[in-house]
């Protein structure tokens, strides 16, 4: 729901079609009536607007679909990993498998990229610097974050020779079209600097989830390259499996979440730099076509 959408009162803002539309939404990606009453309350919604929103949608809602999400055959991004081999064709070079992992769905990766583009991404992306910013799902925009302190910035798709040639690398590599890709995100990690736990899909039961959703639909999958390892510290870590990888440069860690649900056991985040700095690369894959 966007600011307009939340009324001091119900007598004062009568329920929109948006409104049915994001409940029915929530209802179908298997999120519970308790669940969708105290996001709208957090959100300013009346008691009375809550039950005349809810009340008539439960019944025409169709059945939780949570399961389909996770059926054989969804489409989703990531790597042949087939007869368990050691290294992957991408294109213009042979990526190691290092490790697999199928709950969570990790796979890290050796050799992703090369000392030369690893400078050439930090030294394009130095003057670009600023606070990182996490997306903020209550309203659909973006906000600094406490459990959040590095400094980073943005490449647009194909901006330069070698922000093209990481990503069609990725594409190849992880079966995914480039389109369906955010962004190429480059972040420093001074020393103390840290990511806390975290999910990287975006929660539908937040009110501005729709608004997110709208320039590419659902985050399925993200990989982190490492760019610059630091001295001590700053792995990432999985703390549902008990995992951490430590930052290599040139490797990268990816994985993927069928649902946007904790089940999916990828809680991650990046543990504090002790001594150095680190620099990675972020890229999230969408479900279609990001804009």
């Amino acid at each position: 729901m966007t600011d307009s959408q939340q009324p001091t009162s119900y007598s004062r803002q009568p329920l929109s079609d948006d409104l049915r539309r994001w409940v029915n939404e929530q209802l179908a990606a298997g999120h519970t009536t308790a669940a969708l009453r105290s996001s709208m309350r957090e959100a300013g919604w009346m008691q009375d607007a809550i039950d005349a929103a809810l009340g008539a949608e439960v019944v025409a809602a169709p059945p939780p679909p949570a399961a389909k999400a996770a059926q054989p055959g969804i489409p989703m991004p990531g790597p042949m990993l087939e007869g368990s081999p050691t290294t992957i064709d991408a294109g213009d070079r042979q990526v190691r498998v290092l490790l697999t992992m199928r709950h969570p769905h990790v796979v890290v990766f050796g050799d992703l990229v090369s000392q030369e583009e690893c400078e050439a991404l930090i030294a394009s992306a130095r003057e670009r610097l600023a606070r990182s910013l996490t997306v903020e799902t209550k309203t659909g925009g973006e906000a600094l974050n406490v459990d959040r302190t590095s400094d980073g910035m943005f490449f647009t798709r194909g901006e330069n020779a070698i922000v093209q040639r990481v990503e069609a690398r990725i594409a190849r590599l992880l079966n995914w079209p480039v389109e369906f890709g955010e962004g190429l995100q480059i972040l420093r990690y001074a020393p103390g600097a840290q990511y806390r736990p975290h999910y990287d899909y975006f929660d539908p039961a937040e009110p501005g989830t729709p608004t997110i959703l709208r320039r590419g639909g659902q985050r399925l999958a993200t990989l982190v390259i490492y760019l610059q390892e630091p001295a001590q510290g700053g792995g990432t870590t999985f703390p549902d499996a008990g995992l951490e990888v430590a930052p290599c440069r040139g490797t990268g860690v990816f994985f993927s979440y069928e649902r946007p649900d904790p089940s999916t056991r990828t809680l991650h985040g990046g543990a504090p730099v002790l001594a150095g700095e680190k620099w990675v690369a972020t890229k999230w894959l969408r479900e279609r076509e990001f804009n």
